[in-house]
């Protein structure tokens, strides 16, 4: 990504002239008081998603800041944030959609707004600042054609199969999460119904094809994995690091969930300016072209992504059959109930 890395200077000057939110950000001030504390502790923030590894390198050569993450999922991050308090051992992690105002609730995050505020659409940010979402993604399948005769286009495909489908730690991981709100919408459940994704999931249950597999990039390229349910950014980045040829990835054309991730910046946090400044950075335009460079779909739709970067997105028309979450209430007090729902719906059937 060199083509977009630009001087400390510059980047104040280029933030200095973008939308201001109705707090103005002295990015000098900034960018000093992080270089003082010189490091940042996030979590759940790993090389391998989302190319987080390309922001966390910039903000070494730019500013000098030091680097290193504990990757762990959503719920994990914010029951981290709370048990140390005072005695943190992270500044920052990245929580999904419906995790970030449980982080609020809970009191362990900390507002800042980006000088690129305004370019964040309200439906995708916190009005005080505690969170914006920075990327979305989409529920895919990725099918290894090693194992897998004909890779399912369809939730229905899924349940036709003889293959074992992976779907992640459900009620813990966000990803898992919206793997079954996007199977819900797809079989007529919505953000406060999902009990046909409960239905389905049970039924693969029944037919011993549901797989508990960690559905990571080692695994998929080990073949202990033969379909899973990922976030399409993930699907994308794991097929291209292990072999393009070996995995197909697509969205379900039956119906899948648009959603994304939002940076929580640690109430509690030892370095707190070094944690707002990678939120910054993560909003400016290169921080935006980084995500998409790792498949993920930039939030701020004003940036210009390189051609080659936009060549290896999925073609949008797949995108069809995906629904953004239009109602978030709903979908936190079903998130909340979900485990209980899955261990009574489906893992009760598992052998």
């Amino acid at each position: 990504m060199n083509t977009f890395k630009v001087s400390t200077t510059l980047i104040a000057l280029s933030l200095s002239q973008s939308l201001y939110a109705a707090e103005p950000v002295n990015i000098d001030s900034l960018v000093a008081a992080a270089q003082k504390e010189g490091q940042v502790y996030s979590i759940g923030m790993p090389d391998s998603w989302a190319n987080w590894k390309d922001t966390w390198a910039d903000l070494k050569t730019e500013y000098g800041i030091e680097h290193q993450d504990t990757d762990m999922s959503s719920a994990q991050e914010i029951a981290k944030f709370d048990a140390e308090k005072s005695n943190a051992t992270a500044d920052i992690g990245d929580v999904g959609f419906a995790f970030a105002r449980v982080a609020v609730k809970k009191g362990v995050s900390q507002p800042y707004k980006p000088s690129t505020w305004d370019d964040v659409p309200t439906w995708a940010k916190d009005a005080d600042g505690h969170w914006a979402l920075a990327y979305t993604g989409t529920i895919s399948f990725i099918s290894n054609n090693n194992l897998v005769k004909d890779a399912p286009k369809t939730w229905a495909d899924l349940l036709k199969g003889s293959y074992k489908v992976t779907v992640g730690d459900v009620g813990v991981a966000s990803q898992a999460n919206n793997a079954v709100l996007a199977a819900a919408i797809a079989n007529g459940g919505d953000e406060s119904n999902l009990d046909p994704a409960i239905e389905f999931f049970g039924k693969l249950a029944k037919q011993g094809r549901l797989s508990f597999t960690n559905p990571s990039v080692a695994n998929l390229e080990k073949g202990e994995v033969e379909v899973a349910i990922l976030w399409d950014f993930n699907a994308l980045s794991y097929r291209d690091q292990i072999d393009r040829s070996r995995f197909t990835v697509g969205i379900p054309q039956d119906g899948s969930v648009i959603s994304g991730y939002t940076t929580i910046i640690n109430k509690y946090a030892k370095n707190p300016n070094a944690a707002k400044l990678a939120r910054e950075y993560i909003f400016s335009d290169a921080g935006q072209v980084n995500l998409a460079d790792g498949y993920a779909r930039p939030i701020r739709t004003s940036v210009k992504l390189p051609d080659e970067i936009q060549a290896k997105l999925i073609p949008n028309e797949q995108y069809k059959s995906a629904h953004p979450i239009s109602d978030f209430s709903a979908w936190e007090k079903s998130a909340r109930k979900l485990p209980r729902k899955w261990q009574e719906g489906v893992l009760i059937y598992q052998n």
